[in-house]
């Protein structure tokens, strides 16, 4: 997931966004380079998007089916879901090598990518747009949400039956420790979810809304719809940056290891005091 989302801020912000913005004219504008560089970009979306659905599927086995956790959730099925969840990215983005044509030629090269103007029109290319839709955000949207309410129901069901027991056995005194182990469970799923879900809301919005009016350029800078449009793009980008930090951050060991690297200059200091 990690390196997924490392692949995002790389090729879709820093190649696609600075070099946009802060390099213009320089040769990773070339459009042979544009058309390379936005498949790439796609296939690290897809491939973020999906790994974090096969983790929330990881999670839900591990908790909700105990007989087929021994067999899946292995180092030796990992890789091979991985392996699969990227091959099925990088195919299914190769389509958008295709999408672009020059803008311009200067000195017989050609610069920048525009879209070619039937992809708005030909029914081929709607429905590879819809197709990309489809599987990256909505179907995720879809299995993450069942998942975690799959999960979540199994939880609360088993909390009530141990919380029952310990009533009876304990009259309801001392910690629980295992029942604070799924509350954080609980909120690790509901945030996830939740993240995942607004930020990729608005450009789930942006899209319907240039599909059902046939909204296809804007008047400026200050169209709002193109303003949603960016929005969008950005909170989707943010989106990569923020589940690789709630699942780092809640996991304790890290927790361990992040105090210890803040805290080492200050023993260094203290000690030589």
């Amino acid at each position: 997931m990690s390196a997924a989302d490392l692949m995002v801020l790389i090729t879709a912000v820093i190649l696609h966004r600075f070099v946009g913005i802060y390099f213009p004219g320089s040769y990773l504008s070339l459009t042979f380079v544009c058309r390379i560089k936005n498949p790439v970009a796609y296939a690290s979306r897809d491939s973020s998007v999906w790994l974090t659905v096969a983790f929330t599927f990881d999670r839900f086995v591990a908790i909700c089916c105990p007989n087929f956790k021994r067999k899946y959730c292995t180092r030796k099925t990992a890789a091979p879901v991985v392996a699969g969840i990227i091959a099925m990215s990088c195919l299914k983005n190769v389509g958008w090598y295709f999408v672009f044509d020059p803008l311009y030629y200067e000195d017989n090269l050609p610069w920048y990518c525009r879209i070619i103007p039937s992809y708005y029109t030909s029914p081929w290319w709607n429905a590879f747009s819809y197709l990309d839709r489809i599987t990256t955000p909505l179907l995720p949207f879809a299995v993450v949400l069942l998942l975690n309410f799959l999960t979540v129901n199994r939880i609360v069901a088993a909390s009530r039956v141990r919380k029952s027991l310990r009533n009876d056995a304990l009259s309801g005194k001392g910690h629980d420790p295992e029942m604070e182990s799924r509350r954080k469970s609980i909120i690790l799923l509901f945030s996830i979810s939740g993240n995942f879900i607004l930020l990729w809301m608005t450009y789930m919005v942006h899209y319907l809304y240039i599909r059902i009016t046939r909204t296809f350029t804007y008047s400026g800078y200050n169209d709002p719809v193109f303003i949603i449009q960016e929005a969008g793009y950005m909170l989707l980008l943010l989106c990569c940056c923020t589940n690789t930090f709630i699942y780092t951050l809640t996991q304790r060991k890290f927790r361990d290891e992040l105090k210890t690297i803040v805290t080492y200059p200050i023993r260094q200091v203290v000690k030589c005091v």
